[in-house]
């Protein structure tokens, strides 16, 4: 069915009819259109529906929000409910831990649980049908964790493609049902390919090599949609390799070739514009619009709910002859599929079609939140200060996160929130704890006049104002978040101060919004005084014109922006010093539980990186003074992504980390506290020492830059894989067996723990450069104190292969592989030898045309498109710039150089050996008009280019090179 173009005869149809229907139907009635028939096969339903609709009908699908068509009984139909860890935007729903938390646990039996979970959730909404509801779901999120300063790291699984792939098969069959042909709800895949950077997003290019693209970024992807775990995936805002993912053929050529459903792929929000927009890639939309579909994008996710401008695109590029009809008949069959498989033209919606709002936040969801989150809690330190006894009930809590839980951008709405404080309150069985914030209370005088920065006192505030006034209206909690950034809370009415476009208004209850307009930057000045700065994240636009400093502008004293020279100057009182508080707090009890972290609105999110990955100053410095006020200090970080602790780590008994963990939070962290949960919690990522340990964000090269565990040759501050537990685990007996390895794992401690086995190989000798160590399989077991289980662990010789450049293709290498097996990459517990029978990479043959983009090393250079259609070529990005072609056997000799060039003038030179080595010939090139314009050049070779050597071609600035050969 995939692939094909499907118009059917009516005789077909009706031939369909009679063996599908035949007797059920009386005489007298009319017949039941086959594409509302559930004994038929999906094809047969989907052809039938085609069939039946107009030209300008199916046009209206190919929006994200499909018009319902009354003639034919058929509602309407939205792509893209956000499921990410709960169903998001609706109201109230079940919070899960963040992916990045729910990954952590390792566990994807619970995966499949919590997919299940929201799966029914998005169905509970199905009577309601609220606005932005649809069965469509835009989850999970599978791009690869390789840098920790991605802003949308809380979204995503793992910096591993063999972990990410194995949890997003997982929870992709929760949602689906685990019934290709009966779907729960339709997951989608984010967002394909190469998306981990926010800075530029739409206009940077993810230079993909191609045993990056095959070794790592694909394998995130493929399990999912190969499992039928997943519907399709979404188009990134990114350009790979110089083309817009929104056009990028590999969606049709690689994607669906991964199974043999019909797949949904949807483009990211306003990505269609960006084509003729900040891209600059296709003139019109139209034409945009019509690549992308001839790419493999079905639904454009365009203009909110206004259907009206893709609408109007589609026509028109059917009218110049860009679209043919049957190319709008494949993606809507692509669509069809998909809500054939939902039930939604089935007797009562279908197999799910009866599930109701009663499962929203049950309380089976809730207990399951509470196991997501406890097993998703990794355990960074212990030196015996964990599990806290139940009997020591004098414990206080302190710190910015101690008594508050964040939501992200794409959490739901939370039913209820149990706080740090109050699990701990609870596991105790006291009305409350000790606490305190932490966090220091000022008030900001102004220098030159005496006033005093003043907030209104009732419940949504007031503009902020310059006044003579004095008390709790003139003070602020100041919240620090690092990189400068802070908020500030009235004390008047406990509500933050943010920018409403035209004033400052104490009338937020959290930092919010697309625009987080609540950061402010204090920033202190030679004679001491400091300037208050507006940091919103909408000052970061482009379009951002306004000045960004804080200042009296009218008579009344109202603050409002002004220029840096105009800005008032002020004094910071400190009213009450938060880390004092926190000391009295902590002070002779028992056990102190600080808990620090980030707020997902601000470190970091969609469409903001981090620059900084330290925790906030003022954080440390409290975590630092309350240490030392009490040696029994328990500190808990809560965030969403790895963090350069510093001397912290070091220094305080104990560590927990945990994500912001949903609704449950605090019932889950006293459960480990406590030793009610053993952790078992894993790291997905690996966390550095440092930021000098990464190379730009903007670099996709994991072999090149040694990036994640696979490459890094630096000592992390934790490794990939790393937690503790309250109990030890002996491995023994590893060993071969039929599909994969066994070993024995035992529980040497007194608690009954989890955990989290891991296998990892590494081959000794290859012709290309390998991973240090790779994740191939891994097991959560559970065992009770002396307890050995056999834990087996499948790994089969082909998953040892990698992509053989020289050949195109995938290839298991003849030699000895290392099979590691331990609790962590760095904590190896047994090993073996592994002796493989493959095949040994012949030399290259260059005589033959090479693709320029299957070199072995290079310098200076960028991946761009070969056309705008498809194909990747290679640009100098300046002069000297080179590829190695290694181990290429010449024979005899090669004569000629032949190559297909584009771009500027230059030349393009042969040597060997090296970029520097012996010159063998040199083609040059006058330009071409266009850099899709290809030419070919040649040049004679000496006699020096023959035998067994590594060739290196040297390109001047700004020429592109697609192809080549040797002869």
């Amino acid at each position: 069915m995939k692939g094909t173009k499907r118009r059917r005869s009516s005789l077909i149809l009706a031939l369909t009819l009679i063996a599908g229907l035949g007797a059920t139907v009386p005489a007298h009635a009319d017949p039941v259109s086959p594409f509302r028939n559930p004994a038929l096969p999906v094809e047969k339903r989907v052809d039938d529906l085609l069939d039946r609709l107009t030209l300008d009908e199916k046009i209206s699908l190919l929006h994200q929000y499909q018009a319902a068509i009354p003639r034919l009984g058929i509602q309407s139909f939205r792509t893209g409910t956000e499921a990410l860890h709960g169903v998001a935007w609706l109201g109230e729903a079940t919070v899960f831990p963040q992916a990045i938390g729910l990954a952590s646990a390792w566990d994807p039996a619970l995966m499949e649980q919590v997919g299940s979970a929201v799966g029914d959730e998005a169905r509970g909404f199905q009577q309601e049908r609220p606005a932005g509801w649809g069965l469509n779901l835009w989850a999970p999120v599978v791009n690869l964790l390789r840098d920790p300063r991605w802003g949308r790291n809380e979204e995503g699984y793992s910096e591993d493609p063999e972990l990410t792939g194995a949890l997003s098969t997982a929870y992709g069959e929760g949602l689906t049902g685990g019934d290709p042909d009966h779907l729960k709800t339709a997951p989608t895949l984010k967002h394909y390919l190469a998306n981990n950077n926010e800075w530029h997003r739409t206009t940077t290019s993810s230079d993909l090599r191609p045993r990056v693209q095959k070794e790592y970024d694909e394998p995130a992807f493929k399990p999912a949609i190969e499992a039928d775990a997943a519907t399709g995936v979404m188009s990134s805002y990114n350009l790979v390799n110089g083309r817009p993912a929104t056009v990028n053929p590999d969606l049709d050529d690689v994607v669906r070739k991964w199974t043999s459903q019909d797949l949904l792929n949807v483009t990211d929000a306003f990505a269609p514009g960006n084509l003729p927009g900040d891209q600059q890639y296709y003139p019109t939309l139209a034409e945009g619009d019509a690549a992308a579909m001839k790419a493999g994008i079905d639904s454009f996710t365009d203009n909110d709910a206004n259907s009206g401008v893709t609408i109007a695109a589609v026509n028109s590029a059917l009218e110049q002859g860009l679209l043919e009809e049957s190319d709008v008949d494949e993606a809507v069959s692509h669509i069809l599929s998909v809500r054939v498989r939902l039930g939604e033209f089935d007797p009562g919606g279908g197999k799910y079609g009866s599930i109701d709002a009663s499962v929203i936040n049950s309380p089976a969801h809730q207990q399951l939140a509470r196991k997501a989150a406890a097993e998703g809690a990794v355990l960074l330190k212990n030196s015996g200060t964990l599990p806290l006894k139940k009997s020591a009930k004098d414990v206080a809590v302190v710190g910015p996160l101690a008594d508050t839980l964040y939501t992200d951008w794409y959490s739901g709405t939370l039913p209820y929130a149990v706080t740090p404080a109050e699990g701990i309150a609870a596991k105790l069985g006291v009305s409350q704890v000790a606490q305190s914030e932490g966090v220091d209370r000022i008030a900001l005088k102004n220098a030159e006049t005496g006033k005093y920065v003043t907030a209104g006192t009732d419940a949504d505030g007031e503009l902020l104002q310059e006044t003579t006034a004095s008390g709790t209206a003139t003070q602020f909690d100041v919240f620090d978040w690092g990189s400068g950034v802070v908020t500030l809370r009235s004390a008047a009415n406990g509500k933050y101060v943010g920018y409403n476009w035209s004033g400052f208004v104490n009338d937020q209850t959290q930092p919010n919004g697309w625009f987080v307009q609540q950061q402010f930057k204090l920033e202190e000045q030679t004679d001491g005084t400091y300037l208050l700065r507006y940091a919103g994240y909408e000052t970061e636009e482009s379009w951002w014109t306004n000045p960004v400093y804080l200042g009296p502008t009218g008579e009344d004293g109202t603050l409002g922006l002004v220029t840096k020279e105009a800005a008032a100057h002020y004094t910071k009182d400190v009213v009450r010093s938060g880390i004092d508080e926190a000391v009295a707090a902590v002070k002779g009890r028992d056990t102190a539980v600080v808990v620090v972290g980030s707020n997902p609105s601000i470190n970091g999110r969609e469409a903001h990186d981090r620059t900084d990955m330290a925790l906030a100053p003022a954080q440390e410095a409290l975590v630092k003074a309350v240490h030392q006020a009490n040696p029994n200090t328990v500190v808990i970080v809560e965030n969403s992504y790895p963090t350069t602790l510093g001397a912290l780590q070091k220094d305080v008994p104990a560590l927990l980390w945990t994500s912001h963990a949903g609704q449950e939070t605090g019932n889950a962290l006293a459960d480990v506290l406590y030793g009610d949960v053993n952790p078992a919690g894993r790291l997905t990522q690996t966390w550095y020492e440092s930021t000098a340990d990464l190379p730009s964000i903007l670099d996709y090269d994991i072999i090149k830059s040694d990036r994640t565990y696979q490459y890094f040759q630096g000592r992390p501050l934790y490794p990939f894989g790393y937690g503790l537990s309250y109990t030890s685990f002996r491995y023994s007996g590893l060993k071969k067996v039929d599909g994969g390895y066994e070993v024995k794992v035992t529980n040497t401690g007194s608690r009954a723990g989890d955990e989290v086995v891991q296998l990892y190989t590494h081959q000794r000798a290859s012709r290309d450069k390998q991973p240090l160590k790779q994740l191939k399989a891994f097991d959560r077991v559970s065992l009770k104190p002396g307890q050995t289980r056999t834990v087996i662990l499948k790994v089969r010789a082909a998953d040892l292969a990698h992509w053989d450049v020289t050949r195109s293709k995938w290839t298991v290498e003849s030699g000895t592989y290392d099979v590691l097996v331990g609790s962590s990459s760095a904590d190896i517990r047994a090993r073996t030898s592994w002796q493989v029978r493959g095949e040994t990479i012949p030399p290259r043959d260059l005589a033959r045309v090479t693709r320029a983009e299957n070199f072995d090393d290079y310098e200076g250079i960028r991946l761009v498109d070969e056309s705008k259609a498809r194909g990747t070529a290679v640009s100098a990005s300046a002069d000297g710039a080179w590829l190695k072609f290694a181990d290429a056997q010449l024979g005899s000799g090669a004569d000629e150089l032949t190559a297909h060039v584009a771009g500027a003038s230059g030349t393009l030179e042969v040597r060997l050996g090296s970029p520097t080595g012996p010159l063998a010939g040199t083609a040059e090139t006058d330009g071409t008009a266009s850099p899709y314009t290809y030419e070919t050049v040649t040049a004679k070779l000496s006699g020096a280019a023959k035998g067994r050597t590594d060739v290196y071609l040297v390109l001047s600035a700004g020429v592109r090179l697609s192809t080549f050969s040797l002869r």
